[in-house]
């Protein structure tokens, strides 16, 4: 009976085995495999450059004027395709010497859905996309240059010097091309300025620099409080402060192609040099001993990330908080190495400011500046991020 007893028992300890512990057990080994062949095939990494894209889209048809989906993707391939077949035939009759006409689609929309798409909502969706990615590589790069998570990219005092500029324009001339030049202009003359404090150190220490930007910023400040005290409170003083909160809402097909080619090109250096930065990143003197020209690639990280964000601003004003928060959510999910920071942080930062905007221009019968949004949704995440300890490097 004993032993009766104890192949019953054995038995029971059996079924209770198969039926408590091995399904579990495939179940999980067979999810595990699923989310790694699923991750094998599409990485992370290329999830997240789908998502600018597919943001672009939903961009052109959101907004106060609801627009089929369908529909504007036909006004936008189809439409581009009679421009640039007019071009063509504008190009070849002026070449031939006769008039050369080449086929074209029909067009089953009307102009004001053309005008919606081409001249209101594509400029603005690109805009935000250059904007956003560009201030977030800039503040990614800043970050690696100056070893601190808390750097943003107007820390050498741009953004002061444009809204300066921005503010003498509108008090001069008030003409939009005036503005946005002038704000470019003092964006890189407060840069050079506290470039120049800082060559008067001969250590060329990035503290000097950080110094020397607070002193220049806090100066261009100061003359903005000017400007603002001397404008006409009726007409001039309103333009100023809508100016300094940021929107898009005035940009043009003209604007883009005007700040566009600095922007890429400053981006493309700062794509081409993003392992050096991982050199920079662990210290000067590191950096050194492994052969880097530190006091070059400074020069010329501050140089391309200045050129980003003087361009970045003189179209959309001041725009807080992209450049500070964005590279953190990258070094979130795919870690401190800048190789894959800086790609991912200009695709975050450009998908992040086209939702900013989308919310913006729809949320409310009067647009919301950009800067107020960025600060609503950037301050608390940037407080969260604090209390998690995911502030640093790792």
């Amino acid at each position: 009976m004993t032993c009766g007893r104890e192949t019953i028992t054995e038995t029971g300890q059996e079924s209770r085995r198969n039926v408590t512990i091995n399904p579990p057990h495939l179940v999980s080994r067979s999810e595990a495999l699923i989310s790694e062949t699923i991750f094998r095939f599409i990485p992370l990494e290329r999830v997240i450059y789908l998502l600018p894209i597919v943001l672009f889209f939903i961009s052109l048809f959101f907004g106060r004027y609801m627009m089929d989906p369908v529909e504007t993707f036909r006004i936008l391939v189809i439409g581009s395709a009679n421009t640039f077949f007019d071009w063509t035939s504008t190009l070849l009759s002026t070449l031939s010497g006769h008039q050369v006409l080449l086929p074209s689609f029909e067009q089953t929309w009307g102009v004001s859905e053309q005008t919606v798409v081409f001249r209101i909502r594509l400029p603005r969706v690109i805009a935000a996309m250059l904007v956003g990615g560009g201030l977030s590589l800039a503040g990614a790069s800043f970050q690696g240059l100056f070893r601190n998570p808390l750097v943003s990219p107007d820390i050498l005092g741009v953004a002061a010097g444009a809204g300066f500029g921005a503010a003498l324009g509108i008090l001069v001339s008030g003409n939009p091309w005036v503005i946005q030049v002038s704000a470019f202009v003092f964006g890189i003359v407060a840069v050079a300025v506290t470039y120049g404090i800082g060559r008067v150190y001969h250590n060329s220490s990035t503290l000097i620099l950080v110094l020397a930007g607070i002193i220049v910023g806090s100066l261009f400040s100061a003359l903005l409080s000017l400007a603002k005290y001397v404008a006409d409170p009726y007409d001039t003083l309103p333009a100023i402060v809508f100016w300094l909160m940021g929107s898009l809402s005035s940009v043009s097909n003209t604007d883009i192609i005007a700040v566009a080619p600095p922007i890429l090109l400053g981006s493309l250096c700062l794509y081409l040099i993003r392992w050096r930065i991982n050199l920079l990143s662990v210290g000067e003197e590191e950096a050194q001993a492994l052969g880097l020209d530190t006091k070059r690639m400074t020069v010329v990280l501050i140089v391309a990330s200045t050129i980003i964000t003087a361009s970045a601003v003189c179209i959309s004003g001041i725009i807080g908080w992209v450049g500070l928060v964005v590279p953190h959510i990258g070094r979130m999910l795919v870690g401190p190495d800048f190789r894959k920071l800086i790609p991912v942080s200009a695709i975050l930062g450009a998908s992040f400011l086209l939702v900013v905007d989308d919310i913006a221009r729809t949320l409310t019968a009067t647009e919301i500046p950009l800067g107020i949004l960025t600060a609503l949704v950037g301050a608390p995440f940037f407080a969260y991020l604090l209390t998690q300890k995911k502030v640093g490097w790792a």
